[in-house]
């Protein structure tokens, strides 16, 4: 791992070996470039040979990313990813548990015609559930025996506002968030004492991003916060100078001098 940088300072994460779920575009598309700029060799996932392909071609920062095709969704392709990365890399130290879909795949124009929770499809909500949680759960699994192996690592669960979780019209995103926050708090328990930690990192607001409706005003969007804003937070988080520090849950928008509010 990674030694302490100065504050204010981007951390340098030479030797870090993360991977990043839903790697291809949005936050987790940021967080890996931002990884990468810091040194960091990364992994970034996606179901699509293309997008990967695309994501890893786009940040270029020599071979330290690498695309891999993973469902999170599915127990042996993400077994089979993990299995992957750890031959190539020979080991990981960082997860960011990012893939996720949004409220678009239930109702597209979810942000200006909210739905009751009745008219979603069951469809719809087990397979929103099935990424947000499932996905979640299945990466973390088969992830940690091999930090616990070498006694060090870090998670990092994407998240989003709490008030999001229980906004009108927002199931089933809302609910799987919160189902996702009380994973990653399980997990640091869990975790206590083995020297790896598990945090949440959230924007602190809307972002611009794929989950996000194509027609909403220009006024709403003008708000919408860019998805670089997860850099710096998800840099620290890899780095030595947040070890120790776990079940936290930090607001990338208030994450100034290099450190959390």
């Amino acid at each position: 791992m990674t030694q302490q940088s100065d504050a204010g300072k981007a951390p340098n994460l030479e030797g870090v070996r993360a991977l990043v779920t839903g790697g291809t575009s949005g936050l987790g598309f940021a967080m890996s470039r931002a990884l990468a700029d810091c040194g960091a060799r990364v992994v970034l996932t996606g179901r699509t040979e293309q997008r990967v392909r695309d994501a890893s071609t786009r940040i270029a920062r020599g071979d330290r990313v690498t695309g891999l095709v993973m469902d999170v969704r599915d127990e042996q392709s993400v077994g089979e990813g993990v299995d992957h990365m750890l031959s190539a890399l020979g080991g990981v130290d960082v997860l960011v548990n990012n893939a996720g879909i949004g409220m678009r795949t239930v109702n597209p124009d979810f942000m200006t015609d909210a739905k009751a929770f009745w008219h979603v499809s069951p469809d719809g909500f087990s397979d929103l559930f099935a990424t947000n949680v499932l996905g979640y759960f299945l990466v973390a699994r088969a992830v940690v025996p091999h930090m616990l192996d070498v006694g060090h690592g870090k998670i990092v669960n994407i998240s989003i506002n709490e008030t999001t979780m229980r906004r009108k019209g927002f199931a089933p995103y809302g609910p799987s968030r919160a189902a996702t926050d009380a994973l990653s708090h399980i997990m640091a328990d869990d975790l206590a004492g083995t020297g790896i930690d598990v945090n949440l990192l959230l924007p602190g607001g809307a972002t611009k991003t794929g989950m996000t409706p194509d027609l909403a005003p220009r006024d709403m969007q003008a708000t919408w916060l860019d998805p670089a804003i997860m850099g710096p937070p998800i840099c620290w988080l890899a780095s030595r100078a947040s070890d120790g520090i776990t079940d936290q849950r930090i607001v990338a928008k208030d994450f100034t001098g290099g450190r959390p509010v």
